[in-house]
């Protein structure tokens, strides 16, 4: 599960779809609402990986496995 960003809400969770191979131009996602999407990627800068959902809510940030923007945010 990934965070890519989104022009309304910042940063929307998608889940990949499809295994990601080194030089793919997309990123095959789902969205949170059954959308799948085609997402462009830059390979030098893949989308920030998603917490566990038993981490969602926890008081400690540093307590989070992957602590970005996207993250915190959703915390």
């Amino acid at each position: 599960r990934v965070w890519i960003p989104d022009k309304e809400e910042v940063w929307q969770s998608a889940e990949i779809t499809k295994n990601y191979k080194a030089g793919d131009r997309f990123l095959h996602v789902q969205l949170e609402d059954g959308t799948e999407l085609d997402f462009p990627v830059d390979p030098a800068a893949l989308p920030p990986l998603r917490n566990p959902d038993i981490l969602v809510g926890e008081n400690d940030l540093t307590a989070l496995s992957y602590l970005h923007e996207p993250a915190v945010l959703h915390n």
